[in-house]
């Protein structure tokens, strides 16, 4: 399963970036420096919170895959939930420009989760073990 999680961060990290550059780039054509700070704050914390959860979720497969499907889910929702209060905490801040955060955050979930379903698609992961039929 190791070689599932690495493949997974291989896919999703590389194509949240480009989409956070993407993002960042225009929160710069737009709103200058707190618009390419935002991008690249909503990008660095997706990157962070998702690698985070990916590798939870390798650690779960790896000792109970029996329960791997419910907790993808709770830490689908965990990330989710907390990127969401990060946006409230954080809407009123000069610091950067909020919407091109939140712009960026939103894009780059929906990247991360694109390319984890492409590879997801991609790998072949056996369902049942060789040598662990009645006759073994």
């Amino acid at each position: 399963m190791a070689s599932i999680d690495a493949a997974v961060l291989r896919g999703a990290i590389p194509a949240t970036l480009v989409v956070g550059a993407i993002g960042t780039g225009i929160g710069a054509a737009v709103s200058g420096w707190n618009g390419a700070l935002g991008g690249i704050v909503g990008t660095v914390i997706v990157v962070i919170f998702f690698s985070i959860g990916q590798g939870a979720l390798g650690y779960v497969l790896r000792n109970n895959p029996q329960i791997a499907t419910s907790v993808a889910l709770a830490i689908y929702l965990v990330k989710i939930a907390v990127l969401f209060v990060l946006l409230l905490v954080l809407q009123g801040t000069t610091a950067f420009d909020t919407r091109v955060f939140a712009g960026t955050i939103v894009a780059c979930t929906l990247a991360w989760t694109a390319a984890e379903v492409w590879v997801f698609a991609r790998t072949k992961v056996l369902t049942i073990e060789p040598g662990s039929g009645p006759g073994a």
